[in-house]
């Protein structure tokens, strides 16, 4: 079974453009805890899950408003596949690779 811990370099495709992240994953079994830190700070996950190589979390906006995000990828490798879903404001694909 694949690992699914690292730090993820990611690109979140937004309505405001492309967002750059580090993505943190920290397992525990079935769950998982970690961040999403950008530019605009950094996102804490809340009810992160792991069922395989599938991950999914909530984080919690305050800027530029306040949202619930609600994201789920797929790990393949050292790829990570997913998608944030905004809100109002649709969805955006999120993409990213492991570090070394």
């Amino acid at each position: 079974m694949a690992t699914v811990d690292g730090a993820y370099d990611c690109v979140t495709k937004t309505p405001m453009g492309d967002q750059s992240s580090v993505f943190t994953v920290i397992s525990n079994g079935d769950s998982f805890h970690g961040t999403n830190a950008g530019p605009m700070g950094s996102l804490d996950v809340t009810d992160g899950k792991v069922d395989g190589n599938r991950l999914t979390w909530k984080m919690e906006m305050t800027i530029p408003m306040p949202m619930t995000l609600e994201a789920e990828a797929i790990i393949e490798g050292d790829t990570l596949t997913g998608t944030i879903q905004l809100g109002a404001f649709g969805s955006a694909a999120m993409t990213g690779t492991r570090r070394g």
